[in-house]
This record gives C-alpha cells, structure tokens and sequence, in this order.
C-alpha cells in the first residue's frame, strides 16, 4: 500500500533493499477518499498495468464508506486480476515519529505530536487487513 502511485513506496524499497528480491506479482495499492458521501462498487476500483506481473490500483471510498481492501481486490476480478487471500501478503510502511531537541517546535508539543501518532487507529484495523497478511517495514523520523 502506498499513498501515491507515482514513487516507489518505502515498504517496496525496504522490502527489496533487506530481502533482495521482488516478488512475482507487485500491486502499488492507493486509496483515495472522496468528497461524495458513497461510491458505488463500480467504481471503486482502477486497475493500471504498468509492466508485466507490476500494476497500480487506486481504491475509491466515499466519505461515509468504511474501507475494506480485500472486498475492494476481489472487485479487481472482472479486470483480469485475481488475489487469493491466504497467497496475498500486505506491506505497509510504519512511520515512528522521536522527538528532538532544538528545532522550532517545542518539545512539549513534539512530544504530544509523537504520542498521539502512536495512539492513533492501526491501518491493519482501519482497512481490514488479515493481520497474519501484513508485514509492516518502518522507518522513524526526527521531528
């Protein structure tokens, strides 16, 4: 999952960078809220080939809609691309946020940014995603 489909998201470069290799098919997965209050299974989904086994999907929700991945990857059928759950693995990137001394926000607020960062909803709940699917590759950020 990436939230553009235009670079190489962190999760892939992780990915490649520590296990050298890349696996037979590649989905660069973005959604996408919209500003209607629901859209239709129709047009949820855009599959892109890109090259080969590599495509792009973008994930369409309505502000009101609740998102679910797997529903949304098994709406790629029609298009030619078939997932099977229990082959299909997830990675996402973590971002861990550290305070730091110094800079222009004060510390205080860095570190009530950082802790609400932690204490925010996991993406794994917040899109569905089968837990035992996921593989999260992180990355901390100094404020």
């Amino acid at each position: 999952m990436t939230t553009s489909s235009n670079a190489v998201p962190h999760a892939l470069l992780h990915n490649l960078n520590h296990n050298k290799v890349l696996h037979e098919r590649v989905v660069l997965l973005t959604v996408k809220t919209e500003e209607i209050p629901h859209v239709s299974n129709e047009d949820r989904v855009l599959v892109e080939p890109i090259t080969g086994e590599f495509f792009t999907i973008l994930v369409r929700y309505g502000f009101k809609d609740q998102p679910d991945i797997p529903a949304a990857l098994e709406l790629c059928a029609p298009m030619g691309l078939t997932f099977n759950t229990m082959d299909t693995s997830y990675f996402l990137s973590r971002q861990t946020l550290v305070p730091r001394l110094g800079k222009d926000m004060a510390l205080w607020r860095e570190k009530l940014f950082a802790l609400m960062s932690r204490n925010s909803s996991s993406a794994i709940s917040f899109f569905k995603l089968p837990a035992n699917r996921v593989v999260e590759l992180g990355t901390r950020i100094e404020l």
